[in-house]
Parts: C-alpha cells; sequence; structure tokens
C-alpha cells in the first residue's frame, strides 16, 4: 500500500505523507513505530512530511491532534449526526448474539438515540461511562465510485452506526481519517480492500461536516498460493524479516510492484524510478496477486547477479558482517569459543537459515508429537500479541505458557530450541530470539509447524486451546 501511494506521489508530482494511525493505544508502541520508520527508509520510500520531517499539516500522530478531535465531535453532536451511547459490552453483546441467531447483520440497534438532551447531560454530570456513535439513515443506500471498481452501491441497513469516540476518549480511525485526510488536504487514497465496506461510514462524515472527499482507490490484498488472505500466520509478513534474510531492498520493492500491477511492456526486473516513470494507477488489477517466495527468491537472485564482486562484498559487509551486528553476536560465543574459528559453527544458525527439519528432530522422552505442535503453536500465538521483543517479556511468556500447559519449563523450551536453531544444543535460547528479532524467531516457529503438517482442524482445535490458557493465565 505504501508502495503503490508513494509512486502514485511521485509520478503525478504530489507529495507522500507519512501519518501514524495510533489512536489503539494497546496496539499502538514506540517500537511498532519505529519499525515503520525503519522499513520504508530501507525500501527507499521517502515522505515529503511526517513525525520526523514535520510540515504545514502536523502533528502527524493521531494521539497529538486528540484535542483537534473534540471540536468535530462537537460539532457532529451539535447538528444532531452523532449522539452519546451508554449502553454496557454485556448489552451490546446480547443484542449482537440475538441478531446472529436471526442471521441479521450485527450492527448497534439504536437504543441511545433517541435520549432526552436532559437525561445525556445528567448522566455524562454523574461521570457514565459512554462512547459517541455517529448516526446512519435507516433506508436508502450509499452509492460511490471506486477508481478501479466502478460505482459500487451499500444498503445503509449494512452500515453500523459507527462508535466515533471510545469511552477512553480516543477517536476511533474512522473519525480520525476522514478529519485528518480534509485538514491535511489529502486528494487520493489508496488502500485495501477490506475498507470498502467502511466507505459509507467515511461519506456521510464528509458529508456531514460539509467537505468534498478525496478520491478513493482500492487495492487488492495479496493472498498465500491457496488463495487465502497473506497473514502472518502462514508467512512472514514484515518487511524487516526480508532484509534479515539477506533481500536486497531493491528486489524487494521491484517484486511487490508486481503484486497486481504491472509494467507497460510486461518487464519483471525495473528500477523504481522507471516504475514511477510509468506508474498508471489504472494498471493496477483487482484480482488478488499471489505472494509467491519462489518468485521473490528469482528476482533477488537477478539483483545479486547483476551486482560487480565489490559491489556484492559491500552488500554482505552491510548484511551480517557490519559492527554492529558483530558486537550482538560476540557477547553470546566469547566465553565459549576456543579460536576465533569456532565462532562461524556457533551461530551459523543465526547469520544464515537453519537446517531443513523432520519430525524425527523433535523426538524428547517426556514429549507425545501433540504436546510438541501445541508448545510451538501456543508460542507461536504469544509471541504474535507480544508488542516489544525483550528478553523478560520473552522469558516471563514462555514460563506462564509452560505452566498453563502443565509442563516442566525444560520439556517445554525443547522443542523451541529445535525450531530456532535446528539442534539440541545450542548458544542460550533467549539469546538466540533476541538476536534473530520476531520476524526471523516467529518464521522458525511457523516453519517448525509445517513440519507437523498441522491440518485446519487441528489448528482450530489448538486456536480454541490457546485462548482457554490466555483466559487461565489472565
Amino acid at each position: 500500500m505504501a508502495l503503490f501511494n508513494w509512486a502514485f506521489a511521485r509520478h503525478e508530482g504530489g507529495e507522500f505523507i507519512l501519518r501514524i494511525e495510533d489512536t489503539d493505544q494497546a496496539r499502538s508502541t514506540a517500537e511498532s513505530e519505529s519499525s515503520i520508520f525503519e522499513s520504508l527508509e530501507w525500501l527507499g520510500l521517502d515522505w515529503d512530511e511526517g513525525p520526523d520531517k514535520g510540515g504545514p499539516h502536523g502533528p502527524y500522530r493521531q494521539s497529538e491532534r486528540k484535542a483537534l478531535y473534540k471540536e468535530y465531535v462537537q460539532q457532529l453532536l451539535d447538528d444532531q449526526h452523532a449522539f452519546h451511547c451508554f449502553c454496557s459490552k454485556a448489552r451490546l453483546d446480547e443484542v449482537r448474539s440475538k441478531q446472529q441467531a436471526n442471521k441479521e447483520t450485527t450492527r448497534y440497534d439504536g437504543h441511545c438515540i433517541n435520549l432526552a438532551a436532559g437525561e445525556v447531560a445528567s448522566r455524562l454530570a454523574a461521570g457514565e461511562e459512554h462512547v459517541v456513535r455517529m448516526k446512519v439513515p435507516g433506508e436508502g443506500q450509499c452509492t460511490f465510485n471506486d477508481r478501479l471498481r466502478g460505482e459500487i452501491s451499500i444498503p445503509f441497513t449494512q452500515i453500523d452506526m459507527q462508535v466515533l469516540v471510545k469511552a477512553d476518549g480516543m477517536p476511533t480511525y474512522h473519525l480520525a481519517v476522514v478529519v485528518d485526510d480534509h485538514l491535511m488536504e489529502i486528494t487520493h487514497i489508496l488502500r485495501g480492500e477490506e475498507w470498502l465496506n467502511s466507505v459509507p461510514k467515511h461519506i456521510l462524515l464528509y458529508q456531514y461536516f460539509g467537505w468534498e472527499a478525496p478520491e478513493m482507490i482500492h487495492l487488492p490484498l495479496l493472498r498465500n498460493p491457496d488463495q487465502s488472505k497473506l497473514s502472518k500466520r502462514k508467512n512472514p509478513t514484515s518487511v524487516t524479516y526480508y532484509r534479515d534474510m539477506g533481500y536486497l531492498p531493491e528486489a524487494l520493492l521491484n517484486y511487490l510492484s508486481l503484486m497486481g500491477w504491472s509494467m507497460p511492456g510486461e518487464e519483471e526486473i525495473f528500477t523504481r524510478q522507471a516504475m514511477v516513470d510509468v506508474f498508471d494507477v489504472d494498471r493496477i488489477s483487482t484480482g488478488g496477486p499471489i505472494f509467491d517466495q519462489t518468485k521473490l527468491k528469482w528476482i533477488n537472485a537477478q539483483y545479486l547477479r547483476a551486482l560487480s564482486t565489490d559491489e556484492y562484498a559491500q552488500r554482505v559487509s552491510e548484511w551480517m558482517l557490519n559492527p554492529e551486528r558483530l558486537k550482538q553476536l560476540v557477547p553470546m560465543v566469547q566465553e565459549r569459543a576456543e579460536r576465533l574459528s569456532d565462532l562461524v559453527p556457533m551461530v551459523d544458525y543465526l547469520i544464515g537459515e537453519r537446517r531443513t527439519l523432520n519430525e524425527a528432530d523433535f523426538q524428547h522422552k517426556s514429549l507425545e508429537r501433540e504436546q510438541v505442535v501445541r508448545v510451538i503453536y501456543h508460542t507461536l500465538a504469544a509471541f504474535e500479541e507480544m508488542r516489544s521483543w525483550q528478553r523478560e517479556e520473552i522469558y516471563s511468556t514462555l514460563q506462564s505458557l509452560a505452566e498453563a500447559c502443565d509442563m516442566k519449563v525444560r520439556d517445554f523450551l525443547f522443542p523451541l530450541f529445535i525450531a530456532v536453531s535446528g539442534r539440541g544444543v545450542s548458544l542460550p535460547l533467549f539469546d538466540s530470539l533476541i538476536f534473530l528479532g520476531a520476524p526471523l524467531s516467529l518464521g522458525r516457529l511457523r516453519d517448525a509447524l509445517e513440519v507437523f503438517a498441522v491440518s485446519g482442524k487441528e489448528r482450530k482445535r489448538l486456536d480454541k486451546e490457546y485462548q482457554k490458557l490466555q483466559w487461565q493465565q489472565d
């Protein structure tokens, strides 16, 4: 999405603005923001305005624009386009369950929409917890145009009375993005097709404010080879994973360019500037492009072979043999090595791919296959929920999981040693996880699950089991 927005802005002579949409405080961290900057910079996708550069439309973090949103929420309330909702979670869950049982569209039932002004004022004065919702017409439909898909109509009966301000006072994405796009003078929005059903909510807000909506272009989502949506449960989706695996940024960018778009001459290998020169939004296909790891490796190989010997050596040095990476490795091996040459066999699984595994590698006197799969699956699920990658948090998480699974910590960690290093004896597990980082560590756990050919039915059972474990853990 960032690539196509960037290419469109550069081709049209416009501006590419980086805005951090962090209204979900539970999921937004300094680490996740840093990862965004790091990934875009590595790929060479520069921006004209953003949190680090400033600009005439700042601030560029939505969490820093909270006071600004209050003004527009009050305008919606004054114009009776929004209302205070005091419904409890228990009531909302009950309404949703009844709608699901009746096979109806799950949406807010309007319980608080007609509360008297005096009652609202009294409940607010009493400090009663509430949210602010937008009003949605009870009949008719919203018709809009998408650049790639033409005219689309969605009945208002399918549109929820969206929460605009949460109980903690933070705006939701839907309010913040409309206000920000208007104030930042955004002319075009290129985003994923999963947002199509939210367009009516946004158009209503533009109409309520009396603003003109930007042109909306909804891009196809990346797919796995089995046509399922690309997700971190099945494939690495972090840019830093591909960087750390030794892919060149220009090769990854070249490959991503082919995900739903093509050059006029159908060339497969081309530079970033060549793409900008001919970029045409109308050449984007709405079919779900397949993210093919084999094709990505082939493209990366073409770029590697085009390098001179000196350039290749420089890239290798930048990738792994740089001082910062070596400084992380040395403490792990210095107390264990007898010669400098001992470093390579000790850390080969950290600076390259670990060897291919099979079920026999995971055999353990105290663990059955089901227990090994459970350990890897639950650890992967827990790691995916972590917002920071710190030793203490990793240790605490694994210790809690081991207790929840009623397993000795030592037995619980064994499958993880194998999944990460491919060895029964290796450098300390937690040191290895920290050095590899979250993307590569999660990638190795996914790969280990593939060894056991875990079926979809088994995954569903494990998901339910994990949710129960998390409840017990909490």
